[in-house]
């Protein structure tokens, strides 16, 4: 009865899952592999194709295999789906017509054709999930008794089921990749537009996104014993962890790897001799013993071929493959070749980033000279594009961390080739020392900001070179959030670690995965470091989920010593749930993409943010009169300009931009810009801090965060504004 009310909820979403995964036209339930169950098996198969259709209720097997095993036989098979039995029967094959062969079995090499008919009574104990839902976890089990003593197995095979249907469907990940990457590109179009409120919100959302299937991913390459329908549903987000299968790809990162010392893993060229067992939750007391298990099956083939010249010249192996292997194994790729693979398709992003920034750039030049296009549009990207082009490769960076820390952190395991450790390290060490050094110059530039003028948003937000260069690590939070970069950062490495270095034990890689997770959705909902409400509530809701699904992955463990069928229906509930959720993020993501290219000012859809970033700006064209002289006056814009005495970026050459050089950003003299090497009193910012940075009825001036003297100079007047500057100098929604 429990076990009828636990099948429930499959019947239930059999149909909308059928629909998901196309179902086929034909009703059936097929195996192509065969396992050892047992010990000391006397058979082993080299080819196993078994094919049940209850249309016709014709039960079809094709099998070649290596026996020593002599006498009448009984076979007992039994047929489980989400851990619930829900066929047992008994064979003779001395009573069943197409069997006779088998009646008595003999020792060597034996052939299996034959098709038999079954009972209607029988076909009706199946229940019509098995056809219906995608990526069926079932299998049969079958053992091999001595008829005059069925007590006494001497053989135990099993093979797992497939109903012909998955949720691993490449158009899901066509269909994420170009929604993602449409943000990203509407990102770009409209901070060159000059909306950079609309640009940062849906470059923030996009990179959420994308952080979202990352993760999907990452739960896919975890060593725990996963229910075949949350491997396929994971394997649709391999790509944002570059593990994309392409064929001259795989020839050259296998020629590499023989060229530099390495041996490649042929388990894909032999899948005619070698039985690969992808794991899953009920195979999960065999992978502990695969080696053990493997050695016996080698010796006793070998015993089998000694005595009998009719023995097959080839025996089968048995490969059980988990983690990041079997990840690499279902999409196609050798598991040597996974580590360059993931390294190739990262520098191709980049690679064609750049192209795209370059043609871009020409693209513009062609259009103002040929009058297709004004020419003020885009016109500091076109002055300054090396110093955007150096940004985006730093944000470049940061979409790839993820992926490169689990590949060459998992690289140091394996040592495929010396070379590519050489890879693993030059790459894993530069880009975490990369972002790493960036994030405390943030750090740095937010201390001297508030140190000078009481606000970190001061000269984060007003130093074009800073904001354009490092804005990346800190526009998606709150201008007082910055430092939540860092542990972004240390999140990223710490679950990459776990990932790479935990693939021996899934039950350590899920707690610590339940603990990260858990970590990380405290810290975002306390402190909520995002730039608003809406990308708040968008943020807490993927640590959310995120957190839901190692709750999941501890199930799928079996710490629990759950019964089989809550295994079993945990696993079609996590793919409901995280199918649905990502249809949410991608209709949310693509409308505001959508708004982005269609409405002439999309800036109009989102409110100013409340860390007055807006004010320190260069170039705010959104402001009212009053309020743009206020701001000029904050960000130090009168006449003779303003800039404070510390070079915040140590790469002079960012600075390379004609507009970068306009006098407002040049230094005033030591005796008014506080440059004096022996000034002892902290440098003070051109703002009298007793002074409100907008009007009563505002949004109020910005929050003080040190005291300060009562002594300091009173506010300039703002006369002066400076227009040079375009929003690629502020780099506002595209630095995420």
């Amino acid at each position: 009865m429990r076990s009828s009310l636990l099948l429930a909820p499959l019947v239930a979403v059999s149909s909308f899952l059928s629909l998901l995964s196309g179902a086929a036209a034909i009703r059936l339930i097929e195996s192509k592999s065969l396992n050892s169950c047992q010990d000391n098996s006397s058979f082993t198969a080299s080819l196993f194709n078994v094919v049940f259709t209850p249309d016709n209720r014709t039960f079809t097997f094709d099998i070649v295999g290596v026996s020593s095993i002599q006498g009448n036989v009984t076979f007992g098979i039994d047929v489980t789906a989400y851990g619930y039995k829900i066929l047992t029967k008994n064979i003779d094959p001395c009573t069943v017509k197409d069997m006779t062969g088998m009646c008595p079995m003999a020792t060597g090499q034996l052939d299996i054709n034959s098709n038999i008919q079954l009972d209607q009574d029988v076909i009706n104990q199946i229940p019509g999930i098995a056809y219906g839902v995608p990526d069926l976890d079932a299998n049969v089990k079958i053992h091999i008794n001595t008829t005059a003593n069925p007590l006494v197995s001497l053989a135990c095979v099993e093979a797992d089921l497939s109903n012909g249907q998955t949720v691993d469907q490449k158009g899901v990940g066509w269909t994420t990749a170009v929604i993602a990457g449409a943000a990203l590109v509407a990102s770009a179009v409209t901070s060159g537009l000059g909306h950079s409120n609309t640009a940062a919100h849906v470059a923030a959302n996009a990179l959420s996104l994308f952080g979202y299937f990352q993760a999907q991913a990452i739960v896919g390459m975890t060593a725990v014993s996963l229910p075949p329908i949350v491997q396929s549903w994971t394997q649709n987000f391999d790509w944002t962890m570059g593990i994309i299968e392409v064929d001259f790809m795989q020839k050259i990162a296998t020629w590499y790897q023989k060229s530099t010392g390495g041996t490649p893993a042929t388990l894909l060229n032999t899948l005619t001799t070698t039985s690969v067992q992808v794991e899953k939750r009920s195979v999960g007391q065999l992978a502990k013993r695969t080696v053990d298990q493997t050695i016996k099956l080698l010796v006793r083939a070998h015993e089998i071929h000694s005595r009998s010249n009719n023995a097959a010249e080839t025996v089968s192996n048995t490969a059980v493959v988990r983690g990041i292997k079997r990840v690499a194994f279902r999409a196609g790729i050798e598991a040597t070749n996974i580590f360059l693979t993931g390294l190739a398709f990262f520098c191709i992003f980049i690679v064609f980033t750049i192209i795209f920034v370059a043609l871009f750039k020409g693209f513009c030049e062609l259009a103002v000279r040929m009058k297709w296009m004004k020419s003020d549009k885009f016109l500091d990207f076109r002055n300054g594009w090396f110093t955007v082009l150096k940004g985006i490769m730093f944000r470049m960076v940061l979409i790839g961390f993820p992926q490169m820390t689990i590949l060459c952190l998992w690289e140091f395991t394996q040592r495929d080739s010396p070379a590519e450790v050489v890879l693993a390290v030059f790459f894993f060490f530069g880009m975490t020392g990369t972002l790493a050094w960036a994030a405390m110059k943030v750090i740095r530039i937010a201390k001297r900001s508030v140190e000078m003028h009481k606000n970190p948003a001061y000269i984060l937000y007003s130093d074009p070179a800073a904001l354009n260069k490092w804005g990346f690590l800190y526009v998606q939070f709150r201008a007082t959030a910055y430092y939540f970069i860092l542990p972004v950062l240390v999140y990223i490495l710490v679950k990459g670690m776990f990932i790479a270095f935990g693939q021996g034990a899934g039950t350590v890689q899920a707690v610590a995965l339940l603990l990260i997770e858990a970590a990380a959705l405290i810290g975002a909902s306390v402190i909520r470091p995002w730039m608003d409400k809406s990308t708040n509530t968008f943020n807490i809701a993927i640590c959310a989920i995120n957190f839901l699904n190692t709750i999941f992955l501890l199930v799928f463990t079996e710490v629990f010593n759950q019964p089989g069928i809550v295994t079993g229906v945990m696993g079609v509930i996590f793919f409901i749930m995280n199918a649905a959720f990502s249809l949410v993020l991608l209709i949310l993501v693509l409308i505001a993409t959508v708004y982005a290219f269609i409405r002439k000012n999309p800036d109009t859809r989102y409110q100013p943010m409340s860390d007055d970033r807006a004010s320190f700006i260069k170039s705010q064209t959104q402001l009212t009169t009053e309020l743009d002289a206020l701001g000029a006056t904050a960000r130090g814009d009168t006449k003779g300009g303003y800039k404070h005495n510390l070079d915040l970026d140590d790469d002079n050459d960012s600075w390379s931009s004609d507009s970068m050089r306009h006098p407002s950003n040049m230094p005033l003299p030591p005796s008014t810009a506080n440059s004096s090497a022996h000034y002892q009193e902290p440098p003070r910012s051109p703002i009298d801090p007793s002074v409100p940075l907008f009007p009563a009825g505002g949004r109020g001036a910005p929050p003080n965060y040190q005291d300060r003297s009562a002594n300091a100079s009173p506010a300039p007047a703002a006369p002066y504004r400076d227009n040079s500057s375009t929003p690629w100098q502020r780099g506002a929604g595209y630095d995420h």
